[in-house]
């Protein structure tokens, strides 16, 4: 039985191969993942490691602020003599390092990194955990002098003796580049600009009296968790956060890691389809082989084969395949983790691709997803296999479409899909955010389970329609195209659900993401009254010099500051609530429409004062007047009025729970040292916009950071932020389809192969080489369309279940994508055409007698 087990795969390698490609897909894209994140972890696991000092003393704060305020938490420089009295402390530093800084040349160009990653200026310490050494020029002293770091320099061509210009919180000051430093480890991908220590805490914090940390070196027999103990214990840990070097380390891993599991996510997600698809592919590709080699497994039975062995021959077949595939797959991966790898160089992370980690976790995981995904798509089959009888040896070839009646699958695929249903429907009824989300998830899993395990019986029903124009336009190759289609219910129904599963994601994607855009459309209609927006282009805080430039611009009325900050609010029910709020200054009504439910702007914006969402504030117990205790960063705490509740449609959820606002002089009384998210802006009466906007664009010209825009440019804005979500869905349509293509591909070259007397025959009565090719391209097109019309309505009723969701988070607009529609439409068309072409050629070249003497 090995023996023909081994003999039948390598009989049959041509067929499997398209299957093999699913594996490999899916194996490339799981090993790749872990490939690239082990890499990028075990570097950056090295250079936290090699950079973090023995101790490191920093503020204590709970709400973690800079990125999104503009604050920078800070300690008393004076505190460094205080550590460095401690028994055990060889050095101690006092660091100065921030990260809301904006650095840029002389043609006022920003040299910081366009990828995220924080531009950084820090004072200048030589210690043995520095990542960098000077490679060029020399220190920075006195003020007016920095050190660049060499792969920013290379980057935006800067040289020493460049002038910069640095944008800190405290003032604009400019710097002169003396020397050149090169990492000694891995770039993480930031900029980083040092200056003297003597300067560095005047320029960037408003005062050399003030450090954002304090380190530490351990003296010679000092463990690190002994001199954080004697340093702990002299400072007090209610103030300080007191830290050794790996512990740092492992702080900052875990920030790290937020990035790294996006992209493995993302191409775990690529995985995830690749196996769903390829799990029919295969599934149809077994079934289609042991359909056509009933005699074969007959006359194995007929010799003493039992079904166990039969059963075992297939399913070593299918772990062979499994083998073979991840191997290859294996291989791929490296492949790609290699290209992400030059990839992020590209941007700025310069890792090194000869340090790649390959754990050993990573080739399991290759294996048990190659070889497992084979086994179960190849189970159900090999049982079918185990059951052919002895005498199927003696009969002819299987009579296509012959089998168990769909009774079976009829009863459990309205059983699960039924229940999918009833999902959605509660998805649709749901008032709560995450009990609808779970209801959609388990509704999109069970119809989907339902479509696919009653497909079959909509074959005829759907085909008949799809194809019934067939017969009038193409005549009798039109007419034997859809029988064909229609022959076997189980095959077209596998071959289709690849298809389905690729578009009814896309279209449900598709229609939530138009939502989305929707509603934002909306909301930016109904509450944007200013006649421009300034704003960062990352949507990162800015410096309170350009909202005096903004101000000084002749032709400029009101301008509005608003001020974003995290903040903890403990309600009424006992929840202690993290959340984002805002601060406005005075003319909030004159650049916004806002709608109340109870209040107005002038109370809302009052000292000691707050605004709530109406609905968010009845959910929580809170009632206009109530006295809300609020914490700030820094440990600012403060006990609120509420003076205004607001029944604005708001997008909730989307880091502004509970629509908390107030005015910016109480913001600035708890958070003193924040920096503008935004400005609004309108033009001064007898001024016109269109006149405003290029003399503002001047204005700011030495702020590259910042832009000026209406409210069609916020629009676009907003939809190029959705657009990002879009194209990662339509890159897993564009996988789903190439796999779903290739499940088209081998169901028509087999059944070519198990239909070659049939063909012959049909050739010998008369239907020509051209005739024959167009019967085939018919019947890819029509199964194509069948399983885009069952994607596209799977996937319609997903998105509006999705925009159900979006709506309990005040996204309340429905759009559905018709152009989207009708493109994938047209594209699946297409898709059967593109599939049919190698299959068609081959038929149509068959030898006529060679063919109708084929057993």
């Amino acid at each position: 039985m090995l023996k023909a087990t081994l003999r039948s795969f390598l009989a049959h390698k041509g067929r499997l191969a398209l299957s093999a490609l699913a594996v490999i897909l899916s194996v490339a894209f799981v090993a790749g993942s872990l490939i690239f994140s082990d890499t990028v972890t075990r570097t950056f696991d090295r250079l936290f490691a090699s950079t973090a000092a023995d101790v490191t003393v920093q503020p204590k704060q709970d709400l973690r602020s800079a990125r999104l305020s503009g604050t920078v938490q800070t300690l008393p420089a004076a505190l460094r003599d205080r550590v460095a009295k401690v028994d055990g402390v060889a050095a101690a530093r006092a660091e100065v390092s921030v990260q809301n800084a904006f650095v840029v040349d002389r043609h006022n160009k920003s040299v910081g990194p366009t990828t995220g990653a924080p531009t950084i200026v820090t004072a200048w310490h030589v210690t043995h955990h520095s990542p960098v050494r000077i490679t060029s020029g020399h220190a920075p002293h006195g003020p007016g002098e920095a050190l660049l770091d060499a792969d920013t320099a290379d980057r935006k061509h800067v040289r020493t003796g460049d002038p910069l210009t640095v944008q800190a919180q405290p003032g604009t000051f400019r710097v002169r580049v003396v020397g050149i430093a090169t990492f000694t480890t891995t770039n993480p991908g930031a900029a980083l600009v040092y200056l003297d220590p003597a300067v560095a805490g005047r320029e960037l914090l408003g005062s050399s009296a003030k450090a954002t940390s304090v380190t530490a070196d351990a003296a010679a027999g000092v463990s690190d968790a002994e001199l954080e103990r004697r340093i702990g214990a002299a400072l007090g840990t209610r103030t300080y956060d007191v830290k050794t070097a790996a512990e740092q380390a492992k702080s900052a891993a875990a920030t790290l890691g937020t990035f790294l599991d996006v992209i493995k996510y993302v191409m775990l997600g690529f995985a995830g389809v690749a196996l769903l698809v390829g799990v029919f592919l295969i599934v149809n590709t077994f079934s289609m082989l042991i359909a056509q080699r009933t005699r074969e497994l007959g006359l194995l039975r007929a010799l003493g084969a039992d079904r166990r062995q039969v059963r075992r021959s297939v399913l070593t077949e299918a772990l062979l395949l499994g083998l073979v595939g991840s191997t290859l797959g294996l291989a791929a991966g490296t492949g790609l983790a290699y290209g992400l790898i030059r990839l992020m160089s590209a941007f700025g992370m310069n890792l090194k691709a000869a340090e790649m980690v390959i754990g050993w976790g990573t080739p399991v995981a290759a294996y048990v997803v190659g070889l497992g995904v084979t086994f179960v798509a190849a189970y159900l089959p090999s049982r079918r296999a185990a059951a052919v009888s002895p005498m199927a040896a003696l009969a002819d070839a299987e009579v296509a479409g012959v089998g168990r009646p769909l009774t079976v699958r009829a009863i459990a695929g309205a059983v699960v899909a039924a229940a999918g249903a009833a999902a959605l429907a509660g998805c649709a009824a749901a008032t709560r955010t995450a009990q609808a989300a779970s209801l959609l998830g388990a509704g999109v899993a069970l119809t989907l389970i339902g479509t696919v395990v009653a497909g079959p019986l909509l074959v005829r029903p759907v085909i008949q329609v799809l194809g019934g124009a067939f017969p009038a336009l193409f005549g009798p190759v039109g007419r034997m195209s859809q029988r064909n289609a229609l022959r076997n219910p189980r095959r077209t129904g596998a071959t289709a659900a690849a298809l389905m599963v690729g578009l009814a994601l896309v279209s449900g994607m598709s229609v939530a993401s138009a939502s989305m855009s929707a509603s934002f459309d909306r909301q930016i209609d109904r509450t944007l009254g200013a006649d421009f927006v300034v704003q960062n282009a990352n949507f990162m805080p800015f410096t309170r010099q350009i909202a005096d430039r903004v101000t000084a611009t002749p032709g400029a009325g009101l301008v509005v500051r608003q001020r974003l900050t995290p903040v903890a609010v403990r309600l009424p029910d006992g929840r202690r609530v993290r959340t984002t709020a805002a601060g406005y200054g005075p003319g909030l009504d004159d650049v916004a429409h806002l709608t109340y439910a109870r209040g107005g702007s002038a109370a809302a914006l009052a000292d000691g004062h707050l605004a709530l969402d109406a609905d968010w504030a009845r959910d929580h117990g809170v009632r206009l007047g109530s006295v809300l205790p609020v914490e700030f960063p820094g440990g600012g705490r403060a006990e609120l009025t509420v003076g205004a509740l607001t029944d604005q449609e708001s997008a909730e959820g989307f880091g502004t729970q509970g629509g908390i606002f107030f005015g910016l002089a109480t913001l600035e009384k708890y958070v003193p040292d924040g920096q503008d998210s935004a400005l609004y802006v309108n033009a001064a009466p007898g001024t016109g916009a269109a006149d405003l906007r290029p003399r503002l664009e001047r204005a700011l010209t030495a702020f590259p950071q910042v832009q000026v825009r209406d409210q069609a440019d916020y629009k676009e804005l907003v939809h190029d932020q959705i657009a990002v979500l879009l194209y990662l869905v339509y890159a897993l349509l564009g996988l789903a389809i190439v796999i779903a293509v290739l499940g088209v591909v081998n169901t028509l070259a087999l059944s070519v192969v198990e239909r070659t007397r049939e063909i012959g025959l049909l050739r010998a009565i008369g239907l020509a080489r051209r005739q024959l090719r167009r019967m085939i391209r018919l019947e890819s097109v029509v199964i194509a369309v069948f399983g885009a019309v069952l994607g596209l309505a799977l996937g319609l009723v997903w998105g509006l279940c999705m925009q159900q969701v979006l709506a309990l988070r005040g996204l309340t607009a429905l759009a559905i994508p018709w152009g989207t529609i009708v493109v994938v439409m047209i594209g699946s068309a297409v898709v059967g055409v593109v599939a049919a072409l190698l299959p068609a050629l081959r038929a149509s070249r068959m030898n006529v007698l060679a063919a109708i003497a084929h057993e």
